[in-house]
């Protein structure tokens, strides 16, 4: 039965999806740990859920409206943060309005729940063709973007005052990630929906943070958990009838509790 679900074409294309999605969040997620920024993954993604909301309302494609959403806010709190302790309050304050309106437009749906449902809990089994290729599309676009501004962010991400001095722009650095990690946090939404958005873009960069300090070899690692974890999980939805996203928070948690052991023992040993 198991190899008979693989084979099917939309259990492929949820893999396909998985693996496009771990990659960028692996990647995504190092900055957004470094930066101290999971509170504005989670504003991002539940904002984001709002723009889908919309969307749904308005008869179009939801991941459109994912990706107007998180793109609008992040450019608005990109904006507005120019300090850094300015930044949780400002995310708090658009997170509350952004809420209170996504349930107001959910509220005026008329179509299928199952739709809401899957924008904030995830359904990674009903992504197709179409889907994956905006997925793809979007996920191109962040790691080029992330490619493009590796070296400046991080350089302003771990002494953002000695790269002001040095000449890196170091608030354009935290527009230009704000509006990649908009783009990662909606296309994640698609494998483990807005609220548990952290389980693939903070958990597999944390639990890599506690294996290496070196940054390059962190980000391969945050990409090897988040895939296990993403293509893990759709592959154990297939084979034990019970959420995908539920498995991947499984699977993700895991690691991080297996590095956090392995780390402890290696201080006390």
């Amino acid at each position: 039965m198991f190899a008979e679900l693989i084979r099917q074409h939309f259990v492929q294309v949820a893999l396909a999806a998985g693996a496009t999605v771990a990659v960028v969040a692996g990647l995504v997620g190092t900055f957004v740990v470094l930066r101290g920024m999971s509170f504005a993954v989670h504003a991002l993604s539940e904002l984001g859920f709002t723009g889908a909301a919309g969307a749904l309302l308005l008869g179009l494609n939801p991941l459109v409206g994912l990706l107007g959403g998180s793109l609008a806010v992040a450019v608005v709190l990109g904006l507005l943060t120019i300090r850094g302790r300015e930044r949780d309050a400002a995310i708090g304050s658009f997170l509350a309005f952004g809420l209170g309106l996504g349930v107001l437009l959910l509220s005026l749906y008329q179509g299928y729940a199952t739709a809401a449902t899957s924008i904030l809990f995830g359904s990674v089994f009903t992504v197709d063709d179409a889907q994956l290729w905006i997925l793809l599309g979007c996920a191109a676009v962040a790691l080029v973007g992330m490619a493009l501004i590796y070296r400046p962010l991080r350089f302003a991400s771990v002494d953002p005052e000695v790269a002001e001095a040095r000449g890196v722009p170091v608030h354009l650095m935290s527009v230009a990630f704000l509006l990649i990690l908009a783009v990662a946090s909606a296309i994640a939404v698609q494998v483990v929906g807005a609220l548990l958005i952290l389980t693939l873009l903070v958990t597999p960069a944390a639990t890599a943070q506690l294996l290496s300090a070196r940054p390059a070899r962190v980000a391969l690692i945050s990409v090897a958990f988040a895939l296990v974890a993403a293509v893990g999980g759709i592959l154990c939805a297939i084979q034990w009838p019970h959420p995908a996203t539920f498995y991947v928070s499984a699977i993700s948690f895991a690691a991080y509790l297996a590095a956090r052991a392995l780390r402890w023992r290696r201080s006390t040993g």
